[in-house]
């Protein structure tokens, strides 16, 4: 998997940097390398996806009311 980012005629670095940064964003590349950075337990996965389901269930619950 290679990203590429190709400088268009004219165009500042900063504006290309921008561009790649919003790819990598896109693809999930900078999610994954973070998420493998340390080894995290399956069963500590599966308590973070508990937690994850239940904030998002209360504030669901919550906006319904309104």
């Amino acid at each position: 998997m290679s990203i590429e980012i190709k400088l268009r005629k004219g165009e500042p670095m900063d504006r290309a940097i921008r561009r790649l940064k919003k790819t990598l964003d896109r693809e999930g590349v900078i999610r994954d390398v973070r998420a493998k950075r340390y080894f995290t337990k399956p069963s500590d996965k599966k308590r973070e996806a508990r937690k994850v389901a239940a904030f998002t269930q209360m504030l669901r619950t919550r906006y319904e009311k309104m």
